[in-house]
């Protein structure tokens, strides 16, 4: 258990309204041993759906283990970048297998919601230690970043056993990553901002991966 987090549910409870989740259980209590006896009894205000109401958090983290996706995800972390907790919260959504923090190991919790909880989250110290990883595990490292020669994310195939990698709000990319991306794939934009932020990039990086893998919409290129 992290600093971050408390008793069963508390952490959930301090986000969540009495309006949100469900109250106590009412009837007989259920025998699965996945159920957590605190929220049958204290109710469960959560921000999970309604399939993990009232189940113990280790037996929803090992729900979604059986089925997470093959892609991971890893962002830069030299300045304790504020989207680090959005790219966590689409991690979960999009049931990444695993986020990888690559820099200072300290990140804000705030923006994921609580779904740091649910989603492994793992530490490299440099940028070495990451691509040697990645290469033991025969991933693919591709960058996400509107740079010089980058190729449109909206035509190009993803390769699914990839790691989704982005860069710190403002530089972007670090010349070191560049360096080892096997592709780096940009994100269509038709406004006047030069860029949009790790946490939108990510979640649309994560739904292009989810669409073309699971469900079988292929990019025409």
């Amino acid at each position: 258990m992290t600093d971050e987090e408390t008793a069963p549910g508390a952490a959930d409870d301090a986000i969540a309204p009495e309006s949100v989740g469900v109250g106590p259980w009412e009837g007989p209590w259920p025998a699965d041993e996945r159920y957590d006896p605190d929220l049958l009894r204290l109710g469960d205000r959560r921000n999970v759906v309604d399939e993990y109401r009232y189940w113990r958090r280790e037996a929803i983290v090992a729900d979604l283990d059986a089925r997470r996706h093959d892609f991971h995800v890893a962002i830069e972390n030299w300045q304790h970048d504020f989207n680090i907790g959005t790219v966590v919260r689409n991690a979960n959504a999009f049931l990444a297998r695993t986020v990888h923090i690559v820099g200072k190991r300290r990140w804000n919790r705030r923006g994921a919601m609580v779904t740091d909880r649910y989603q492994h989250v793992e530490h490299h110290a440099t940028v070495e230690d990451f691509v040697a990883w990645a290469e033991a595990e025969g991933l693919a490292v591709v960058g996400v970043d509107n740079l010089p020669g980058s190729v449109p994310i909206e035509t190009t195939p993803l390769p699914r056993n990839a790691v989704l990698v982005f860069g710190q709000e403002g530089p972007g990319l670090s010349a070191p990553v560049r360096e080892v991306c096997t592709m780096v794939c940009s994100i269509s934009q038709f406004g006047s901002t030069r860029s949009i932020n790790a946490g939108v990039a990510s979640g649309i990086a994560m739904h292009a991966w989810v669409r073309e893998h699971v469900f079988g919409q292929r990019p025409a290129g």
